[in-house]
């Protein structure tokens, strides 16, 4: 580990050889190993330095994946393809989608993107006398779309991934960890709380007009609410003595008043007596400066845009929207998430100068300027009544500032807190009971790691005392684990659980071989991932033995049998007549069990074996 400041005493770091200096000076990488290096992580909070760094890695090592933190847009999706083998993750990109779904629908334990749109990862409690209880977990996940993930029986041992099975019988007190969309697991989640998420509620025209009104003149400055009033009652008082003491008419005493006071000009009908020379002497005198003063206070604060906040909160709904405070990069990327799957957005940021606000206004979302940790600030946006408040700041001091207020204006509240310390977010989950509490680290740094394997980890989900990462493969030609095999051998070799081969529902292709190029995002464990990411090959101890089978089998048996054996028809003749024998050997669990399955469709019945090198071999292992 390279650091400018790096604490060699820190625990955390044990193990790790540790070296302080410039990551971007060539000495300091020499010392770190980087032209022997696998790989090069580049995570520092600049993209100056992690772009100068790793063309500096690229240039001591041509050979090395290295990975980039990135926080530019634009580069983030131009710098990975520039640079040869090297990748460029964004860290908002990897946690927005986590923190949108769960304002959105709650009880969210990781999400990630295929091509047919989000997903979500999210746990099911069966209650007493809910509708899920007494149905299978087949019957639920055909009903929303879903795929059953893992499966916690109230009585009994956690079942994950390839061991959940579709006909059991869910029971009050069990826990279903389940993926799909949010548009299918939303009413789902919805069902199960007993209590429908509130819809976008909006006020009536004349209510929205008043409630603009009475902000504009919240809005408005000290200097033009003092000086308005003086002009009008100036105006007021000449144009009732021209009336009256000069005898005009209402309408040529009005014109009258405000010639004199905004141009200055003589009336020169009305010289004949000395106090009305002196009235509008005097009328000369205050219109010039109450005009001139009016004009710079005004022009003043309408170039500081008060004023936009004012045409803001007419579009701000009474309740059932998201409320996002802060938009930096998290913040902003989740009102693109939240927006994507149709919610109502309203975001706060205190900086005026911010870009993103602009470009939330162009996406049809108000946006205010002002302190989300002032309480006024979240009455105006309707926080209380909002569907769920995002605390997005770059301050851990200010979201749980944010999400006490937030509890204060409505205790019941769900309230999504960035967090960049993980022990910090622990504590504020158990301590101040905020149940959603992200560390933004925690969330993203995984990716990276996978990242130098080639692999792209969407998210992590903890489930049931173990870990579980949806992730991305790119089988690659020279693979040697996935390229050639089939869809269902690699789902039991590797024990993961796929969920889309190049955004295609893999349940229709189980058969289908995979090849150099293709896209497979899965779900697997900790253990059988690292496999899999080090491309680790399947141990070749098993084979089939076939115990039986019809006359109409044989046709399908004798190729198989003379590829296995490398004989003639006649000694596959010969092999049919003494059953049980063995079909297959040598073949991994998954290659094994894919041609079992195969047979069966030929109704043979066989059985798939261990310790089989030959198939006379797995014969007389069965037989012993």
């Amino acid at each position: 580990m390279v650091d400018t400041k790096a604490p060699s005493d820190d625990p955390r770091l044990s193990g790790v050889t540790v070296i302080q200096g410039d990551c971007r000076r060539p000495d300091i990488l020499e010392r770190a190993g980087v032209r022997t290096a696998h790989g090069v992580l580049i995570v520092t909070g600049e993209d100056i330095v992690n772009v100068s760094t790793a063309l500096l890695a690229r240039r001591l090592n041509p050979n090395a994946r290295i990975v980039v933190r990135m926080f530019n847009q634009n580069l983030l999706a131009r710098f990975g393809s520039a640079v040869k083998n090297t990748v460029a993750l964004s860290v908002s990109a990897l946690t927005a989608p986590v923190l949108a779904l769960t304002a959105a629908t709650g009880d969210v334990l990781g999400a990630f993107k295929l091509d047919s749109g989000p997903q979500q990862v999210s746990e099911l409690i069966v209650r007493e006398g809910s509708d899920l209880a007494g149905r299978s977990i087949g019957d639920v996940a055909g009903q929303y779309t879903l795929i059953p993930l893992a499966y916690t029986p109230a009585d009994g041992k956690a079942r994950l991934l390839l061991d959940v099975h579709g006909d059991a019988r869910l029971s009050p007190g069990d826990r279903l960890v389940v993926c799909g969309t949010p548009n299918h697991l939303s009413p789902l989640l919805e069902k199960i709380r007993g209590a429908l998420l509130p819809g976008v509620l909006w006020a009536g025209a004349v209510r929205r007009s008043l409630r603009t009104a009475h902000r504009t003149l919240i809005e408005v400055d000290l200097g033009v609410k003092v000086i308005t009033p003086i002009l009008f009652v100036t105006l007021l008082v000449s144009t009732l003595i021209f009336r009256y003491g000069i005898g005009t008419t209402w309408s040529e005493g009005l014109y009258r008043t405000v010639s004199v006071t905004s141009t200055g000009s003589d009336l020169h009908g009305d010289k004949g007596e000395e106090w009305v020379k002196i009235f509008l002497s005097v009328l000369k005198l205050a219109g010039a400066a109450l005009v001139a003063g009016f004009t710079a206070i005004l022009t003043n604060y309408l170039i500081r845009a008060r004023l936009g906040g004012v045409l803001e909160i007419r579009r701000v709904p009474d309740g059932g929207h998201v409320v996002v405070c802060g938009l930096g990069n998290v913040g902003y990327r989740c009102v693109e998430e939240l927006t994507a799957i149709g919610e109502r957005v309203v975001a706060i940021d205190q900086v005026s100068g911010n870009p993103f606000i602009a470009t939330c206004r162009r996406k049809g979302v108000p946006t205010f300027v002002g302190d989300a940790t002032v309480i006024e600030v979240l009455r105006q946006v309707r926080a209380d009544t909002a569907k769920a408040v995002i605390a997005a700041t770059p301050s851990d001091l200010a979201n749980l500032e944010i999400a006490l207020l937030v509890r204060e204006l409505n205790p019941a509240q769900r309230v999504v807190v960035r967090v960049s310390d993980p022990q910090f977010a622990e504590a504020v989950r158990e301590s101040a009971d905020i149940q959603y509490a992200a560390s933004i680290p925690t969330l993203a740094a995984p990716a990276f790691a996978a990242a130098l394997f080639g692999d792209r980890v969407q998210t992590l989900i903890t489930t049931a005392g173990r870990t579980l990462v949806v992730v991305e493969f790119v089988v690659q030609p020279d693979d040697p684990c996935l390229n050639g095999q089939s869809l269902r051998a690699s789902v039991i070799d590797y024990r993961f659980l796929p969920i889309a081969l190049n955004g295609t529902d893999p349940a229709a292709i189980a058969d289908r071989r995979l090849k150099p190029g293709d896209r497979l995002t899965a779900v697997a464990g900790l253990r059988d991932l690292e496999r899999l990411l080090r491309r680790e090959p399947a141990i070749r101890d098993w084979g089939v033995m076939v115990l039986g089978f019809p006359v109409t089998a044989k046709d399908a048996l004798i190729p198989i049998i003379r590829a296995e054996r490398h004989c003639t028809h006649d000694a596959a003749e010969n092999v049919l007549a003494s059953t049980p024998f063995g079909v297959a050997a040598g073949r991994t669990r998954g290659e094994a069990e894919e041609l079992q399955a195969k047979l069966s469709r030929e109704r043979v019945r066989a059985e798939v074996v261990q310790d089989g090198s030959s198939p006379e071999a797995c014969g007389q292992n069965l037989t012993a």
